[in-house]
């Protein structure tokens, strides 16, 4: 079963409710009056506003003046585009029935080609492709800037599939029903207009549709409550309603539980009432059935008869035995079909006290997991058999980041990304039946890694916890506090950062002699769920205090100084940014700020934020807008504070993180008399690039600006 997009839907969303807290509710409507009063930059919310245009053009016309006069900034931006066109760079691939495709950009295809081939073909250094559809020809034919976004297609033949197409890289997009062997649009076919929908095939002729149906139809954040089914040639008007939430959930998300040979076993909806909190229902012939799993748990996948389940929190099913959170259970298909309420969970991974679960996926027989120990990454087959999982580990090179990139479901097949700071990105092609581990591709060499050497230090934060990070650093450096370095973060959303091979940052920063540090900060999720949980809401500090702990760690340990110590972080990370520069301003002399969060006192009312209080809280309510006001960055931006004149990136097509929180943030520091520069992309969406031309842009402004500010004399 394929569980990518219904993941990927998940990690997308963001809520918290609380019945207990309904009551503190108290803040009145003349304190939000005045609050709002006190902004004067209110207008640049106003995403397409003729004012808010101009303003963002002329602040690009400024940046872009400064940086790209600069003799470096035409070098990195052709280095940048070198790295990111390279024809030999590994061409991923989905192991399909129709063969392995891919989905390819270079200087010919802009916007891209989905692309077919043979593993036979693939195994070549110069593969034979066959064009399967051109979103650049597509462009040109319908006067569309569009970006390819994905497909989904219908088990088992998968030769009808649903086209996602986004109009300038935005969350919100078309979808349009195509045929991958006509190679043509299904004439008449399913078509649902622009929105941030879910969709999931049940048969040829009918699909489950989360989706905009009209007023009142989209919670606060902005994405559908209300599921439909929808027939094939029926009017979407006519679509039957099948499933409706509240409007303060986040989100819904069809359901449909199929085994790899195309069998659906189960239909429903994941009711998303929080970020970290899911509700599943089933329908059922005898009506809707909720399952009482712990709202801090999702269903990912069948396999081999087995339903699987992933815990995010501790759980003990009925006085039954207890699960702890990370851990990864299953269920009897037949069992779980007849009484999913009444079904026993056996377990198939509990992790131990530095592990967690990374990565999980599905062959025709197996299960295959990624587990992060110590940060370092393993990966294990896992079987069932007789009435218990085995694990048996799969033999790729230690001491680097692995990640699964694809899995067949008519054979115990997959291929694996294996990656490391400083080693290029390796393909490995792995057949269980066999034992056969082959690598296939490796990642052009972008830089000269020789004189770069990377070590593992720990930090010790305000609490006393160490925290990890990763220093790339020239082998010869001498720690007197001079070497140039970037720091980068996330901290968030249970998300990890695992080592990748840098490549354009290793060509336009380290080859400079430069040094670049990755920090694990608390808030994401490198030693499971607990380690993300120990730093949000309430206790969100505890990443920007996490990320300032390895900052004044790296001066104490004289490999930079504040002179030479710049950050850099995006949408979440640009947040962490927002808070270390305000927080602490004299630790750092550069901070790249991308796609950023900014003003958290009005960041539910912009964009998908109100998906987001699950991390960050509700500043609606008194007690956690306290909380929330004691680190936003927009209102900790005042007179009399040197910030590190911080360069600023966003997109006006970012439908996900609004645009307004960078506008405002380099608004009001020109309004205090700081200096900062200011990008905003009109196309790109969240990535803040919508193809690679404009990603090496924005590569090459960045290390142009970090060159400025941290290697000049």
């Amino acid at each position: 079963m394929n569980t990518s997009a219904l993941s990927a839907a998940l990690l997308s969303i963001a809520c918290f409710t609380s019945a207990a807290l309904s009551q503190e509710r108290s803040l009145s409507e003349e304190r939000k009056a005045a609050a709002v009063t006190e902004d004067p930059f209110l207008w640049l919310e106003e995403i397409e506003g003729q004012g808010a245009l101009a303003w963002a053009r002329a602040e690009n016309e400024k940046t872009l003046g400064v940086l790209q006069a600069d003799p470096r900034y035409r070098v990195f931006y052709e280095q940048a585009l070198s790295i990111l066109q390279a024809k030999d760079r590994i061409p991923y691939v989905s192991l399909g029935r129709h063969g392995l495709e891919n989905f390819w950009k270079d200087e010919d295809h802009v916007r891209g080609i989905w692309r077919r081939t043979t593993l036979e073909s693939y195994r070549r250094q110069d593969p034979r492709w066959e064009t399967i559809l051109d979103v650049d020809a597509l462009a040109v034919a319908e006067n569309k800037n569009w970006i390819f976004q994905g497909a989904s297609c219908l088990p088992p033949e998968e030769r009808l599939c649903l086209i996602c197409l986004s109009d300038g890289g935005k969350d919100a997009a078309f979808l349009r029903e195509f045929d991958r062997e006509a190679k043509r649009f299904v004439a008449d076919g399913f078509y649902l207009p622009e929105g941030k929908q879910s969709v999931s095939w049940v048969d040829r002729d009918t699909l489950l549709v989360a989706g905009d149906w009209g007023e009142g139809s989209l919670t606060e954040a902005g994405y559908p409550f209300v599921v439909k089914e929808l027939k094939r040639g029926q009017p979407l008007s006519e679509a039957r309603e099948v499933f409706r939430g509240e409007p303060n959930d986040v989100r819904a998300v069809p359901l449909v539980l199929r085994d790899n040979e195309g069998h659906v076993h189960a239909t429903g909806v994941i009711r998303a009432i929080g970020f970290f909190e899911h509700e599943c229902v089933l329908f059922r012939p005898d009506g809707l059935v909720k399952l009482n799993l712990p709202k801090k748990a999702e269903i990912v996948g069948l396999v081999n008869h087995r339903l699987l389940v992933k815990l995010d929190e501790e759980w003990t099913p009925s006085g039954d035995v207890n699960f702890s959170a990370g851990s990864l259970i299953s269920y009897d298909l037949t069992e779980w079909k007849q009484d999913p309420l009444r079904a026993k969970a056996s377990l198939v991974f509990k992790p131990g006290p530095r592990q967690a679960l990374s990565g999980l996926s599905f062959t025709k027989n197996l299960l295959i997991l990624t587990i992060l120990d110590n940060i370092q990454s393993k990966a294990f087959v896992y079987k069932y058999n007789q009435g218990a999982w085995s694990a048996t580990p799969i033999p790729l090179p230690e001491h680097t980041s692995v990640g699964v990139t694809a899995a067949s479901d008519e054979a115990d097949q997959a291929m694996f990304a294996v990656s490391s700071y400083l080693t290029p990105t390796s393909l490995w092609y792995f057949d269980a039946e066999t034992q056969k581990l082959e690598e296939l591709k490796t990642t052009p060499t972008a830089f000269d890694a020789s004189k770069h050497v990377v070590e593992q230090f720990e930090a010790t934060s305000r609490d006393g916890t160490s925290i990890p990070y990763s220093l790339v650093l020239p082998k010869n450096a001498r720690f007197d506090g001079a070497i140039p370095t970037l720091l980068y973060g996330y901290g968030g959303f249970q998300a990890s950062l695992l080592p990748s091979y840098l490549g354009p940052v290793g060509r336009l920063w380290l080859e400079q002699g430069n040094a670049y540090v990755v920090a694990n900060l608390r808030g994401g999720g490198e030693f499971g769920p607990q380690w993300h949980q120990a730093a949000q809401g309430a206790t969100k500090q505890t990443t920007w205090d996490d990320f300032i702990a390895v900052a004044e760690d790296l001066i104490r340990r004289k490999i930079t100084s504040p002179r030479r110590l710049g950050v850099i972080g995006g949408s979440q990370g640009g947040l962490l940014v927002g808070t270390a520069i305000t927080q602490r301003p004299e630790l750092f002399n550069a901070a790249i700020i991308q796609v950023p969060l900014f003003d958290m006192l009005r960041y539910t009312k912009l964009g998908a934020g109100a998906s987001w209080i699950g991390e960050y809280g509700d500043p609606d309510f008194p007690e956690q807008r306290a909380w929330i006001e004691a680190y936003s960055p927009y209102q900790k931006l005042v007179l009399g504070k040197p910030y590190p004149a911080p360069l600023i990136l966003t997109s006006t097509k970012d439908d996900r993180v609004h645009p307004a929180h960078g506008r405002k943030a380099a608004a009001k520091l020109a309004a205090l008399g700081q200096p900062y520069f200011y990008y905003e992309n009109i196309d790109g969406g969240h990535s803040a690039a919508a193809n690679l031309i404009e990603t090496a842009r924005r590569l090459a402004l960045e290390y142009t600006y970090a060159s400025r500010r941290l290697c000049s004399e």
